[in-house]
This record gives structure tokens, C-alpha cells and sequence, in this order.
């Protein structure tokens, strides 16, 4: 049942949403609207993030049902990137690249493998640390700004990549969020600005679903190298945190529409994976991974129920425990965080957790 769910939800974003760049043949992207303004249809903007979590949705996609037609639009939209990315990975933005370049670790795993383009990301996000503030990646070229958005998805990068100094930068960056942007209950803040000098000028406390999502997943992977008990309890206190601050009745709060449209669906994600992997590696906080998985089957079905019906398929909203209008569910973002949400309950069925 919830495999099907996720596949309507594909079903409706490749219909409404998908279409050729530029006329470019073998080339797609997501439409930043529906219905497609002039500017939704020429790509501009172009939303690069979204894009790569468009991949992500269409690879989780895939690993429910491995057919060819699946991995040929995974590569329609890798060219339709580098397309419309004017030939080019990689941009300013190190959150940006950093989501890509999981997208594009997990298209590896299906026979897609782009080597050039993750060493690319690789060499960026690895370029992006300095020690001002005491370290971290910065969230875009020439900026003073240091974020968990960029962070956060680095140190899942990073640690994915399974190498000796990779692996240590990932435990670096995530040691760097907890000292400066942890509050006392484990919720992760927005970010820092730094003077040039190195000092911490303000902290942004802003606290955002996906930045919770980020601190979590980038835990379980390093749990999974290593030192599973420091890293699992990290996970534990934010995953028991975000139950407690960032839901309402077990279902995730939404942020909006926008950015803030992928913001719930990808701390779902990650809650998912928290909620595959904390058991094995410490058994201790089996109850924490219980919690996860509870958010993520709540959070599901309230899209789920919550979905009105447009063309091709059902259309939801920002904020799951609403019923979706189509002006609030126009951005492409916000589709993809109620699809991502479906695929993660969809992923627990295939692994037994759904229950």
C-alpha cells in the first residue's frame, strides 16, 4: 500500500512537473511551478537544489521498482542539469553542490556512476572548510556565513565517501556543529556570520526542520564507521527533540512553500534511516529509532490523507496536517517533500518497519 502511495506521488511530480531544457534533447528538469509559468518552462530560476532532490525521489524511486524507464529519467535530468548548470557541477553555493553530490553517491549504486562530477563536489566541499569560527564549511563562496545547511549534508558527503581523511572531515564538521550550533535540548540552529578576523560576529537561531534532518543523518553515518554509541546518542537526543518541538500529534511541521517546501520531507528521510539503523548499531536506543519511525509513518499518512487531487495524480501541501490547496501546492518543492515523505514510509514497509 504505501509503495503505491509513492508511486501515485511519482506518478503526478513527472507529469505535472518534468520537461525538456531548452529543447535540448535527453534532457529534463522539474519545473519550478505548476502550472508552468514562463519562467517555470525556461528554467529560470533554475533551483538547483531542488533539482538534486528531485534525483534523490526519482532514485528512491528506482530501489522501490527497478525498471529501465527509471534510469533513464534519472539520466534525462543529469543532463538536463549539467545543461542548464551552463556545463558545470558545481556553483557558489556549497549546500548546493553538497546535496547534488548525494544524489549523485546514490545514483552510483543504481549503475549511474558520474566520478568526475562527485570528485568535483568533493574537492569543493573539502576546500570549503576553514577555521574561522573554529571551522566548518562556509554556505556559499565570499560569504561570512556558516550554516547547518551546508554542514550538515557535507558531513553525510563526506562520510559516504568511506576515505581516511574524508571520514575524519565528516567527524570534524559534525564535532563543529554540536560546540557552536546545538541548543541544550539537541536542536540544531540555522547558522553563525564571522568576522574577518575569524570571530563569531552573531548566531542565527532559527530552527529548521531540515537542519535537524541533516544533524541526524550525518550522525547514523558516522555511527556506521565508528564509535556507533557517540553517534547514535547525538541522533537520539535531536530525534527525541524534534518529537517534542518540531511535530504536532507525531506529524512533522511544515515550513512553507518555497525552500522551506523540502524542509519536513527531508528530515523524514532522514528519520527513516534513523529508524533502519539505530537498532543495529546501538541497541540501547532502540526507543529513539521507535520514535523515528512513528514520525515518519505519522507524518506519511497525514500527506497522504491530507492530498486534494489535481491533474495526473494527487497534489500536497507545506504543512501535512492541512488539506492541500493548489496555490499552496504549486512549487515543485513542496511536491517533492510530500513525495519524499511517501518514499520513506514506503522504504520501512520494504524493511519491516512499517509496524
Amino acid at each position: 500500500m504505501l509503495a503505491a502511495r509513492a508511486g501515485v506521488a511519482e506518478r503526478a511530480v513527472h507529469s505535472r512537473h518534468l520537461r525538456r531544457v531548452w529543447g535540448v534533447p535527453g534532457t529534463s528538469l522539474g519545473a519550478c511551478g505548476w502550472p508552468p509559468r514562463f519562467g517555470d518552462k525556461v528554467f529560470a530560476p533554475f533551483n538547483y537544489w531542488w533539482q538534486a532532490h528531485l534525483l534523490d525521489c526519482m532514485i528512491d524511486g528506482y530501489e522501490r521498482g527497478p525498471v529501465e524507464a527509471r534510469k533513464q529519467a534519472i539520466i534525462r535530468v543529469l543532463r538536463g542539469i549539467r545543461v542548464r548548470n551552463v556545463s558545470s557541477w558545481t556553483n557558489d553555493y556549497y549546500d548546493d553542490v553538497a546535496w547534488l553530490g548525494l544524489a549523485l553517491q546514490r545514483a552510483q549504486h543504481i549503475g549511474i556512476a558520474k566520478p568526475k562530477a562527485i570528485g568535483q563536489i568533493a574537492n569543493q566541499l573539502r576546500d570549503g572548510w576553514t577555521d574561522h569560527a573554529g571551522g566548518g564549511i562556509w554556505w556559499k563562496r565570499g560569504d561570512d556565513f556558516k550554516n547547518v545547511p551546508a554542514n550538515g549534508p557535507a558531513a553525510i558527503f563526506l562520510a559516504r565517501q568511506n576515505e581516511g581523511t574524508d571520514l575524519a572531515k565528516a567527524r570534524s564538521i559534525v564535532d563543529w556543529v554540536e560546540d557552536h550550533l546545538v541548543d541544550p535540548k539537541g536542536l540544531a540552529w540555522d547558522g553563525l556570520h564571522v568576522h574577518p578576523n575569524g570571530d563569531i560576529r552573531d548566531v542565527e537561531k532559527n530552527i529548521y526542520t531540515y537542519c535537524q534532518g541533516v544533524l541526524i543523518g550525518a550522525c547514523v553515518e558516522l555511527a556506521k564507521r565508528g564509535q556507533p554509541t557517540k553517534w547514535v546518542e547525538k541522533a537520539a537526543r535531536t530525534i527525541t527533540a524534534v518529537y517534542d518541538d518540531l511535530a504536532t500529534d507525531g506529524v512533522i511541521n511544515g515550513q512553507g512553500g518555497g525552500d522551506g517546501g523540502l524542509f519536513a520531507g527531508i528530515l523524514v528521510r532522514y528519520l527513516a534511516q534513523a529508524a533502519l539503523h539505530i537498532p543495529e548499531l546501538d541497541p540501547a536506543h532502540a526507543g529513539s529509532a521507535e520514535l523515528a519511525r512513528q514520525l515518519v509513518m505519522t507524518s506519511a499518512e497525514a500527506a497522504w490523507h491530507n492530498r486534494t487531487m489535481a491533474v495526473s495524480g494527487p497534489l500536497f501541501g507545506p504543512e501535512w496536517t492541512v488539506t492541500a490547496t493548489e496555490e499552496e501546492g504549486r512549487d515543485l518543492s513542496v511536491q517533492l517533500g510530500g513525495w519524499m515523505c511517501l518514499e520513506a514510509a514506503a522504504l520501512l514497509e520494504r524493511h519491516g518497519a512499517a509496524t
